[in-house]
């Protein structure tokens, strides 16, 4: 599922069969046909097509999303963990503050500071998306950071950069790569319902919540407006959740140790 969405967006101009910005008001509101096979929007616009086209989009928020919130969470949790005292209070503390408030709110009110666009989308959903993974590095440092092969490399001298870096990272990687994976439903989530309420990415884009909501004014008359572009958030959220589970049974050592 997931590398039919890879495919398709590498590929989307030669997968799509029309221009997704291409306007023609002769054939507005079709429904599924030959001619078009998801039916065309309120403008004329190849519903297929934009999505095909919307799938980049999807791609480029998931990856700029993760490769800012995974190293944020990774410094933070493995800082606090491995430093613990003042400076573990303060870092967990200001990851409280952000868990606590759900996190389309917590997005909305970036947004609105920042000014609705596709990119202040990804910002504000990146500075939301960080506290979970930096919670999951602290546990991981602190079942670590006693461990008999750190003691030797505080003896011989290592710095607690060093030791971090080296020794305590790698060892956090795989559950943070299982959590950035299922993290990874979340953001699409919220970035469609960023897009849905008009705050993410700005028409003409073909951003699968901005067709939702531009859709929902046509769909009990043209239910393929928002039928196709919740069904491909659906499969993208169901394929990411699907891989993360399937990657913790992979690299879950109880998970390893039950098979």
């Amino acid at each position: 599922m997931l590398a039919a969405l890879i495919v398709i967006a590498a590929f989307a101009p030669l997968i799509a069969t029309h221009d997704p910005y291409l306007q023609n008001l002769g054939d507005a509101l079709a429904r599924p046909s030959g001619a078009h096979v998801f039916g065309t929007d309120e403008l004329g616009r190849d519903i297929f097509s934009r999505l095909v086209h919307g799938a980049r989009i999807t791609l480029t928020i998931i990856f700029l999303v993760t490769i800012v919130v995974g190293p944020i969470g990774l410094f933070v949790g493995t800082v606090a963990g491995y430093h613990g005292g003042w400076l573990d209070t303060i870092l967990m503390r200001v990851t409280d503050i952000f868990l606590s408030f759900p996190s389309l709110i917590l997005s909305l009110a970036f947004v609105a500071a920042l000014g609705p666009s596709l990119n202040n989308a990804i910002i504000a959903i990146a500075l939301t998306a960080w506290p979970p993974i930096a919670r999951l590095a602290r546990a991981e440092t602190l079942t670590f950071r006693s461990a008999d092969y750190i003691a030797a490399a505080r003896l011989q001298g290592a710095s607690s950069w060093r030791i971090i870096w080296r020794s305590i990272v790698p060892m956090c990687m795989p559950s943070l790569l299982i959590r950035l994976t299922l993290n990874m439903a979340t953001v699409i989530l919220t970035a469609a319902g960023l897009g849905f309420l008009g705050l993410g990415a700005q028409p003409p884009l073909p951003e699968w919540g901005a067709m939702i909501a531009t859709g929902r004014r046509y769909m009990i008359d043209s239910w393929w407006l928002v039928t196709f572009p919740g069904l491909a958030i659906l499969c993208v959220s169901l394929g990411f959740n699907l891989l993360g589970d399937g990657l913790r049974d992979a690299l879950d050592p109880k998970q390893m140790n039950k098979r």
